[in-house]
């Protein structure tokens, strides 16, 4: 198909734009041949016109389908152009946050400048052993593909770190380092990788420094070579350092810093040690003050310095040193402030005793004025004189300069040979992996020397990657077999060739500098002379004559001539070095001692960087001349040899490349700038990896992937059997241009593009079937619609018409009845107007009448009113004046009750505006309140009063007033008669103005009196208002308060219940880490047990020394060891056949020193394991006692009590045996001794006294001898460490060898035996009679003692009482006393009956022996003799046999017991023709023998043998799930029977009568029930690891990469190449295999008779590593992420449960474990867009933590074009709704956890005497009893 035919309406394309680089957009129409311009509409929705370039007519790039954005390898993208790869890389890193992207074999990291949780130890166990294309790209999968592949191959390996600065390349190192020392197994015990990281903050002082790009650039590139032995562990290392930047130790540019050493060593200035540095601030000195940025923030100089100085230690470097190292750099630093005063133009000096100058001569231990003086002079040598020169200023500074720059470029050459030194292994390397950590492509505004060496290797290791590249396709077209021409690809020799040839930039530069009077300018002519206008690659500037042009392979880069030539020269007087080399100071001339050597890569630019390589380990000799000759040689010319031997290194080895980018130069987290992302892209060589990928095959695809893919586009017909027939019949029609596609072998080659264009007609003939039944079933819906409707309507149009008909008839009859009712109605009408008209009209009549005579009423009326008001006005008028008078009256009084109302109201206030008294009136308020109201209803009754008063007053005023009128009545008629009176007449008339006036203030003052007394009864009524109210309040208040107290206490109740619930929750997960940790700590012990044995047996193969047949009993082993005391005597037992098959062979005698080392390590342990147990039982303690309400019942006790209870046991029967033998004693010294001999001053009873004393003393001696011996031997017993067993074992073989005469040996070892075995035997039997003549000795004494106080208290007590009383305490004192003798007879009677009735069993015992040999001899007897005799028929009544459920056997058959039961046997004949468990019951029924002999050395051998055969038996089957599986159970059931048949009550409850007779009755051996116990866990810890190693395999191919429902998901088209030297998958596996493996598990687990509630446990385990593993593997694998995955997972964990169902073992917590998958699955087909969406899943993924969720929904890859990836902000949403939830950072599920292992109790049925033996286990030597 024609490139330009994909160019059709709405198909997307990438255009340039300045800012963004490119620019997506969609075509508006169809491209056709011979259009100029193609219509586009961008994405922010404009439309543009982009013309195309007439002369070559480029269309824009086509951009890939969305499913293929963000896929992991960038050569998958099926069009591979810059912009593609550009936006794949955005996606990743801004949408989904993944840092790591492949390309090819190229791994593109990008620096997120925040700290990911992705390199912990549980991503490198993820990551280990898997192949390169299986998980997502990261560092830890390079590391891993070139640690196979040295591995496997035997080929050494380099891993090429590049990059900017700042682009993380040195964290990228040191994350492949720490992978590399974490596979190999060597964190632990080389720790070379700790010297490596530790060499880290040593070389970041000394060679990194800020920069205005990064804080902490490197500058200067290494190459770490990684060494590896045989085995492939890291031994050693080596480091090599390239072009370290001297001018910075004299220049720093604006924002930078000098080395951060100077810093450090300034910020310590103040140490005590450092005071003879004699440094001050950083801003002091020149040398660090240039930049103006001397604090780094965030960075603690001082805490720095401590750590580059605890990190010089570590590796070695001394204390002297170091002060040595420092001293140098503090010299250097005040070299720097040696200041210079010109004299002329051509001569300077120095100031005299310039302090500067003189701290740095006496750091330096040299000579001032020497040093002075050459500082100032330099000397010129001719042919046949030598002249001293003064030096100008300018020259001297420069001179200056030139000498710090060359100490500090030794010293760092001298640090970098000691961390080597530090590093270096004298095991012999078997194979290295190289990690180079270099610099990219450079290039600035001003470039100069520094920049052309560090392009000049990137053009050197670009043109090795480019070779490797096409190697690597050329290896895979040949691998498939497939036909392929030349790529075309760039060679950028041409390059090199005009850097590094002859008459090359680097040859005319070292011409130059020999030149005497060479320059700059001069090299620059030569330089155009040589190559403009002859060399493409070389070009001049239009504007400049100092300056050149050279195209790289990333980019055109000017630099500037001006310093080249100084900068090769390296110019450094020889005698300053002279000088310094003269020294005191010893450590400074060692740093200049590879001056004499032949070849020192050591020296440096004026200005620039210097090359440090490894010194040669022997100097080459030479002439004088030649040496000097040798010395002079350029940096360019050193520079170039030093990466000749780089580029042959890398090409002896595979390389691995990881290119790593500065996504932006602020950095800012996950912040992605699309230009400065295309420079590193360009100039570190990915796209050249995609533009070779992309001239050849790109895309590849398996047969089965294609077809699982693009079996759409097929028809049934062109399906064959044969896939590969298939796929090529297909494409045939497909794709017509067959040059677009080849078959291989394996798979099918595409062009770039080609698989766009499937994927086009995938989604064509998809969208295509889904129009198509979109629109079949739209049809369906409408068709069925339509029918719907119209049978509906025909319903409704039956029920409208009939109920239209029904409405007619019934409009009809009311037509009718409505005129029948209007007649009678209009009738009706009328007659009533009628009525109402003839009412009206009487009405109105009667009401005119009515209304006339009620006015001739009223006025009659009025007139007899008015006469009546004018009699009572004129008595009002007298009552008036009367009334005035009183309110004068009342009017005072009311004022001066005003005015104590005031008062008392004022103090009423007060009180009431005190809290206090409201506190206090409080409680009586209420009866306060109902006085206050009596008050109120007095004050109203007096005011009553008042008001009948005053009523009083007005009367008697008014009938003044009418006396007054009736006088003045009668004076003005007697006013003609009185005119002499007439100013009487005035005098009244003003009086009687007077009181007209008084009145009116009597009324004016009544009128104030009324309002003030409404005031009073307001102001009162409101007070008592308030009061009420308050009240009211106070009663809410209380009534809430209440209320409150209430709900607190039921709170409180509800808070205390939660954290009693909470605290039980958390004893149990308590209980459940202390179990988890005892188990760990047990599986700890057992590998350290595993570890002896097998360092054992390793010493006992490498030494062959002869030895006897006899192997002596360790002299210190005692009868009374607790059970960690049974190995040596098993061992012992173990080798009694091979000392009798091999008795020429001898035990080699370990060291005693060995053993004591093992003795405190064993010590340790058993306090460790102690301290956890009563930690367990602690806890345990705990969670029953908050259990308060469960049934009463008998707690099992601890092992601790066990042994409590053991130890009191055997000191009661101590105790018994010592009261016995004093008994005996003391009848034998009553029968044959008078009783004067036992008084108290007799001489027996000194001699008896001092013999005890000897003894006692005697006793004590040989108790500590004992306790010394049993010291020595407790280690035998416990594992010891690999370490100490290794080196002690190393020692003993030395001492071995050297002996001469093994003979001697031998012997002497033989009597040292028998010695010790005397001296035991001995010392057991002295111990024991000396302790029991103590013990009886003691015990007759106290007894004595007390019976002598107890005879003198009666005797004193006697002779106070009268002789009556006397004589009945005398009788009462004798029958107490024979009393307690018949007491005492008793007892011993009972046990005499008790030794009878033992006797007589074992008199049976033996008599049935003899019988049974009796029988034998019978049967011995002839043929002859049984005829010779007379033979009488008898009948014998056969008697049944009662069995006791005990098997004896015989001491020496105790061996061929454990062998034939446990060693040889084969649990798979036991699990299926016999009971299960039948081991566990036999060794159980011969222990019960043993206990009813009463014989501890027997019970205690047997039980020391079974347990330490199956141990032996699970070492060397170990890998066997039946094999395990089968003594998991029977160690299971043997402990359950010693628990059963103990007699405890808790155990015996669920027994029967006879089992309880079958009880052990001698001996507790709770101490061995603990050790069983321990055994079981270590036994269930295996077999885990069993069925984790069986599963392992199978989880990931199982339950994700197999299509369990097929067709569900199509295979996305990823074309991910995997490595051509990856190891390919063994076999794939189904989910039906897993299904088959559980199935195998539990049915052998079942055979053996395992109890349920541990196969719940175990299924349980296995479910959470199937839940563990899928889960990890989904989190790191983007591939995965899908929808129809999330299908696939949740049908494969329904399987599980279905799986659990049919085995009814849903209960058993397994289904839990799979929670986490599930709701990963869920996750991932959920809808991911809305809020609604993000709360769901929240709520939804309780079991997931955050990091895990972010992660699936960052990996969420659609297959098909019809999903829909998830957004940023959803994602974003999700983690702000998250951001309270608590939980693990940690991503990854620990697939390594095993859950605690408990042993329910489980007792069995079978009644032992039932139980028999077969004849198959070869066990007829024991019999049943």
């Amino acid at each position: 198909m024609a490139a330009s035919e994909l160019y059709t309406k709405f198909a997307r394309v990438w255009i340039p734009d300045p800012e963004e680089v490119w620019k997506s957009a969609e075509l508006l129409k169809d491209y056709k041949p011979g259009d100029k311009v193609l219509l586009l509409h961008l994405e922010e929705g404009k439309d543009l016109e982009y013309r195309l370039d007439p002369k070559t007519k480029e269309l824009p790039h086509l951009r890939n389908p969305d499913i293929l954005v963000g896929e992991n390898d960038l050569t998958a993208l099926s069009y591979l152009h810059e912009p593609a790869v550009l936006h794949n890389l955005r996606v990743r890193f801004i949408d989904s946050k993944l840092i790591y992207t492949y390309c090819g074999i190229v791994l593109v990291a990008i620096n997120p400048y925040e700290q990911l949780p992705i390199y912990g130890e549980d991503i490198i166990n993820a990551y280990s052993g898997q192949n390169m294309g299986d998980m997502d790209p990261h560092i830890f999968a390079v590391a891993e593909e070139a640690y196979k592949q040295m591995a496997r191959d035997e080929r050494n390996q380099s891993i090429i770190v590049s990059g900017e600065s700042g682009a993380g390349k040195t964290v990228s190192a040191k994350y492949a380092m720490r992978y590399f020392a974490t596979v190999s197994g060597s964190a632990s015990e080389a720790n070379v990788e700790e010297k490596v990281l530790a060499s880290n903050p040593i070389m970041e002082s000394i060679g990194n420094a800020k920069t205005t790009r990064n804080d902490n650039s490197s500058r200067f590139g290494k190459y770490i070579e990684i060494g590896f032995d045989k085995r492939y562990r890291i031994i050693g290392a080596n480091m090599r350092t390239y072009l370290l930047e001297k001018s910075r130790v004299v220049f720093q540019a604006e924002e930078e810093r000098n080395y951060h050493i100077f810093y450090q060593l300034c910020a310590s200035a103040k140490l005590p040690e450092f005071k003879m540095l004699r440094l001050g601030n950083a801003d002091d000195f020149n040398y660090t003050q240039q930049g103006g940025s001397p604090v780094i923030e965030g960075v603690d100089d001082a805490k720095e310095m401590a750590h580059t100085r605890q990190a010089c230690t570590l590796l070695g470097i001394s204390e002297s040193h170091q002060m040595g190292i420092f001293r140098i750099l503090a010299g250097i630093l005040h070299l720097g402030n040696v200041g210079f005063t010109s004299r002329d133009a051509d001569s300077c000096t120095i100031p005299p005793k310039h302090e500067p100058l003189c701290i740095f001569c006496d750091l330096m231990g040299v000579d001032y004025e020497e040093m002075c003086h050459w500082l100032c002079h330099r000397k010129l040598a001719t042919a046949t004189e030598t002249y001293i020169k003064p030096i100008s200023k300018l020259q001297a500074t420069n001179a200056r300069d030139a000498l710090a720059k060359h100490i500090y470029a030794k010293l760092f050459n001298w640090i970098v040979d000691n961390v080597n030194q530090a590093l270096h292994s004298a095991v012999k390397q078997h194979s290295f992996i190289g990690v180079l950590d270099i610099y990219g492509f450079e290039t600035f505004e001003i470039n100069s020397f520094e920049q052309f060496c560090i392009n000049y290797a990137n053009e050197k290791l670009q043109q090795q990657f480019n070779m490797h590249v096409f190697k690597l396709e050329q290896e895979e077209y040949m691998k498939e077999q497939i036909p392929w021409t030349l790529i075309d690809f760039y060679d950028n020799q041409p390059c090199i060739n005009l850097i590094e040839s002859k008459l090359g930039i680097l040859d005319l530069l070292d011409e130059e500098c020999k030149m005497p009077k060479g320059t700059d300018d001069t090299w620059a002519q030569k330089l155009y002379n040589t190559h403009l206008n002859k060399c493409t690659l070389f070009e001049k500037p239009r504007l400049s004559n100092k300056a050149f042009i050279i195209q790289h392979f990333a980019d055109k880069v000017e630099y500037q001539c001006e310093g080249f030539l100084e900068k090769n020269k390296d110019t450094v007087f020889e005698e300053q070095i002279k000088v310094l080399k003269s020294s005191k100071f010893k450590m400074l001339p060692e740093l200049f001692q590879d001056d004499e050597k032949a070849i020192s890569p050591t020296s440096a630019t004026s200005s620039g960087r210097t090359l440090l390589t490894r010194t040669p380990a022997k100097p080459t000799k030479g002439r004088p001349g030649q040496m000097a000759k040798e010395h002079k040689k350029t940096v360019g010319h050193q520079f170039r040899n030093s990466l000749h031997l780089l580029m042959e290194t890398l090409n002896a080895t595979t390389p691995h490349y990881v290119r790593c980018i500065k996504p932006n130069d602020f950095k800012f987290p996950f912040t992605f700038d699309e230009k400065r992302a295309v420079q590193q892209l360009r100039a570190c060589g990915v796209l050249e990896t995609i533009r070779i990928s992309a001239a050849g095959f790109p895309s590849r695809w398996t047969y089965q992937e294609f077809f699982s893919r693009y079996r759409v586009l097929m028809k049934q017909k062109d399906v064959l059997s044969d896939r590969k027939q298939t796929c090529k019949n297909v494409l045939e029609k497909l794709i017509l241009d067959k040059d677009k596609y080849q078959f291989g072998k394996t798979k099918i080659f595409f062009r770039a593009g080609q698989v766009a264009y499937l994927e086009k007609l995938r989604a064509d003939k998809l969208r295509a079937a889904c129009i198509r039944i979109q629109k079949t079933i739209r049809g369906w819906l409408l068709r069925k619609k339509y029918l719907r409707m119209r049978k509906a309507a025909i319903t409704v149009q039956r029920y409208v018409r009939g109920y239209q008909a029904r409405c007619y008839a019934k409009f009809l009859r009311r037509t009718k009845a409505a005129t029948i009712i209007q007649k009678y109605w209009r009738m009706f009408v009328v007659c009533r107007r009628y009525k109402i008209r003839r009412a009206a009209t009487i009405i109105l009549q009667s009401y005119l009448r009515g209304f006339l005579a009620r006015n001739r009423y009223r006025k009659i009326l009025r007139e007899h009113k008015a006469v009546i008001i004018q009699k009572r006005v004129r008595g009002w008028l007298a009552r008036t004046h009367y009334k005035r008078s009183m309110h004068a009256i009342i009017y005072l009084q009311c004022c001066f009750r005003r005015m104590m109302a005031k008062r008392e109201l004022k103090k009423l206030k007060i009180e009431a505006r005190s809290v206090e008294r409201y506190k206090k009136l409080h409680i009586g308020m209420e009866n306060k309140i109902m006085q206050l109201q009596r008050k109120v209803d007095e004050q109203n009754k007096d005011y009553k009063c008042l008001v009948e008063k005053l009523t009083n007053l007005e009367g008697i005023y008014n009938s003044e007033t009418e006396k007054l009128r009736s006088d003045l009545e009668r004076l003005q008629l007697s006013e003609e008669e009185a005119k002499v009176a007439t100013g009487r007449v005035l005098s009244l008339q003003e009086e009687i103005a007077k009181l007209r006036k008084d009145l009116e203030q009597t009324r004016s003052e009544k009128k104030c009196i009324e309002e003030r007394a409404d005031q009073y009864k307001q102001e009162t009524e409101q007070l008592v208002s308030n009061l009420k109210e308050e009240n009211t309040l106070l009663k809410q208040e209380k009534e809430a308060l209440n209320h409150r107290i209430v709900e607190q206490a039921k709170e409180m109740t509800e808070t205390m219940e939660k954290k009693l619930v909470e605290e039980t929750k958390q004893l149990e997960l308590d209980l459940n880490d202390e179990r988890l940790r005892y188990q760990n700590l047990l599986n700890e012990f057992s590998r350290l047990e595993e570890r002896y044995d097998d360092l054992k047996e390793e010493m006992t193969l490498m030494v062959h020394v002869p030895k006897p047949g006899h192997k002596r009993t360790d002299s210190t082993h005692s009868s009374n060891e607790s059970e960690y005391t049974f190995s040596s005597e098993i061992a012992e037992m173990e080798d009694i056949p091979s000392r009798t098959e091999e008795p020429s062979e001898k035990k080699v005698p370990l060291d005693m020193s060995l053993f004591l080392k093992l003795q405190k390590r064993v010590t340790e342990l058993e306090q460790e394991k102690q301290m956890m147990q009563d930690e367990l039982d602690r806890k345990e303690e705990q969670v029953l006692r908050s259990k308060a309400k469960e049934e009463e019942r008998p707690q099992i006790r601890g092992a601790e009590l066990e042994y409590e209870s053991l130890k009191r046991q055997e000191l009661e029967s101590e105790n018994k045996k010592l009261k016995n033998e004093l008994n005996e004693l003391r009848k034998a010294l009553s029968e044959k001794s008078a009783p004067e001999v036992t008084a108290p001053g007799a001489p027996a009873y000194r001699v008896l006294m001092e013999q005890l004393t000897s003894v006692s003393e005697e006793l004590d001696v040989r108790k500590e001898e004992v306790l010394i011996l049993r010291s020595q031997l407790v280690s035998q017993k416990e594992a010891i460490q690999p370490k100490n067993t290794m080196t002690d074992s190393t020692i003993l073989l030395e001492d071995v060898q050297k002996m001469k005469d093994k003979g001697e040996i031998a012997q002497a070892y033989i009597g040292l035996k028998e010695t010790n075995r005397l001296l035991e035997s001995q010392l057991q039997s002295q111990k024991r009679s000396h302790e029991n003549e103590a013990e009886a000795l003691r015990g007759e004494i106290q007894s004595l003692k007390e019976e002598n106080n107890r005879q003198q208290q009666l005797l004193a007590q006697n002779l106070q009482l009268p002789p009556e009383a006397r004589i009945e305490a005398s009788l009462q004192h004798e029958i107490t006393r024979l009393t307690n003798e018949n007491l005492d007879l008793m007892e011993q009677l009972e046990k005499q009956d008790k030794t009878v009735r033992k006797l007589k069993k074992q008199l049976k015992v033996f008599a049935k022996k003899i019988g049974e040999l009796e029988v034998g001899q019978m049967e011995n007897i002839s043929p002859g003799q049984i005829i010779d005799e007379p033979i009488r028929p008898v009948n014998i009544p056969r008697k049944e046999k009662d069995f006791q459920g005990m098997l004896e056997y015989k001491k020496e058959d105790e061996q061929k017991l454990v062998k034939n039961l446990i060693l040889e046997l084969k649990p798979r004949g036991v699990a299926v023709n016999l009971i299960p468990g039948l081991p566990a019951y036999i060794l159980f029924m011969c222990v019960r023998h043993a206990d009813y002999l009463n014989d501890d050395q027997k019970v205690r051998s047997l039980l020391t043998s079974t347990i330490n055969s199956i141990k032996k038996v699970l070492k060397k089957r170990g890998d066997d799930f039946e094999t395990v599986s089968f003594w998991l159970s029977n160690t299971c059931r043997f402990l359950h029977c010693l628990k059963q048949y103990s007699g405890e009550e808790g155990f015996m409850k669920h027994n029967t009568s006879r089992q309880n007779e079958h009880c052990l009755t001698n001996f507790d051996l709770a101490e061995y029930r603990q050790v069983l116990s321990d055994l079981a866990i270590q036994i269930y810890q295996q077999l885990v690891r069993v069925l984790e190693n069986i599963l392992q395999p199978m989880i990931v191919s199982g339950m994700l990469e197999h299509e369990t429902i097929q067709g569900v998901s199509g295979v996305k088209p990823t074309g991910l190449r995997k490595r051509t030297s990856s190891i390919a998958d063994e076999g794939t596996y189904t989910l039906d295999s897993i299904l088959r493996q559980l199935n195998s598990f539990h049915s052998v687990m079942c055979q053996h008779g395992m109890d349920p509630e541990l196969i719940k446990q175990v299924v349980k385990q296995m479910f959470y590593i199937v839940g563990a593993i899928t889960l990890n593997n989904l989190l790191l694998r983007k591939d995965m992420c899908s929808w129809s995955k999330g299908m696939q997972i949740r049908y494969n964990v329904s399987q599980l449960e279905e799986w659990l169902r049919d085995k009814n073992l849903m209960n058993s917590g397994a289904k839990e474990t799979l929670e986490p998958l599930i709701q990963a699955a869920q996750l991932l087909q959920v809808k991911k867009k809305t809020d609604d969406d993000a709360e769901a899943i929240c709520s939804m993924c309780n079991a997931l933590t955050t990091a895990q969720i972010v992660k699936v929904l960052n990996l969420y890859t659609p297959v098909n074009e019809f999903e829909e990836r998830v957004s940023v902000s959803f994602i974003r949403t999700i983690q702000m709704r998250l951001r309270d939830r608590k939980d693990s950072p940690q991503l990854l599920m620990d697939a390594k956890h095993i859950f605690p292992v408990t042993f329910p109790f489980n007792p069995s049925s079978l009644a032992l005497e039932t139980i028999q033996i077969p004849a198959s286990l070869g066990l007829g030597f024991i019999s049943r009893v």
